[in-house]
């Protein structure tokens, strides 16, 4: 069969337009095959909650994920489908979302009756932060953070448009800032007050108080890294090895390739051969 020059070119566009369809299958089943594997080691129901930076198809401008209702409604879907008695796993790394949604999350979690462990292999921050002090155990690479939930209003810091009316006086900003003044010291005492629901059962009430408006008092900036000492100092009994299947299920999750990569190293592990001063 003979083909013309314009079928080769459609026949060429039509595998190039197959090719990103086919890997992301390709790569969702390998994340199943891991995840199930998983499952099997430590007898739980792994669910996944990451977001990193992905690609649309084609046109690869990158887009960045956080957490939203359509996320919470899928774990709450996962949960209803787990047995009271099976133990939950939930592989945590987000950048924070939508606060509706992270505590939907939190909520379902916490309600779930067999033991819920949360593995935090980078980053869980703000909302992914709400979501992890639901569990009953956290497990963290040891360079890994968590960080503050102070609410955040659009762009502004709730706690820093307090204390701008605190510091200009009321008398001297407009009425929409004092209407924002208003949302954000409600906004501060809603998410304390889950908070403290959320680390009531797993401390003294003097305890989950304080760490509670710690954690949701402006203190600190809102990326501010909470690290696996830090969290250890306030009480928290987090920091373990991760299992090495969640290290190749992250790998499952490439971000958007560049025309020249900023990190580059030769991807095996590597051991130190024997020398005169190490035998």
């Amino acid at each position: 069969m003979d083909f013309s020059f314009n079928d080769l070119l459609w026949i060429f566009f039509i595998i190039l337009a197959l090719l990103p369809a086919s890997r992301q299958y390709r790569l969702e089943s390998l994340r199943l095959r891991l995840i199930r594997s998983l499952e099997k080691k430590r007898k739980s129901r792994v669910i996944t909650l990451i977001h990193r930076q992905e690609s649309l198809s084609l046109l690869g401008i990158p887009i960045s994920r956080y957490i939203n209702v359509e996320d919470s409604e899928a774990i709450l879907r996962a949960i209803r489908l787990t047995p009271d008695d099976m133990p939950i796993d939930l592989i945590l790394h987000t950048p924070g979302g939508l606060v509706l949604a992270a505590e939907q999350i939190a909520r379902a979690l916490q309600k779930h009756r067999a033991k819920v462990t949360v593995f935090v292999p980078h980053y869980a921050m703000s909302g992914g932060t709400m979501i992890a002090l639901a569990a009953d155990e956290i497990v963290m690479d040891e360079n890994a953070v968590l960080g503050p939930v102070d609410p955040q209003l659009g762009e502004l810091p709730a706690a820093s448009i307090l204390e701008a009316v605190h510091i200009k006086g009321r008398e001297r900003v407009d009425d929409r800032t004092l209407m924002l003044a208003d949302i954000a010291s409600k906004a501060m005492n809603q998410v304390e007050e889950f908070i403290y629901q959320l680390l009531v059962e797993k401390m003294p009430r003097e305890k989950a108080r304080q760490i509670s408006r710690l954690l949701t008092s402006g203190q600190w900036t809102h990326d501010y890294p909470l690290t696996c000492e830090r969290l250890q100092e306030l009480g928290f009994p987090v920091c373990a090895e991760l299992p090495p299947e969640i290290y190749a299920l992250m790998d499952l999750y490439p971000q958007p390739a560049q025309r020249r990569p900023s990190v580059q190293y030769i991807p095996i592990p590597y051991t130190r051969e024997p020398g005169p001063g190490n035998r």
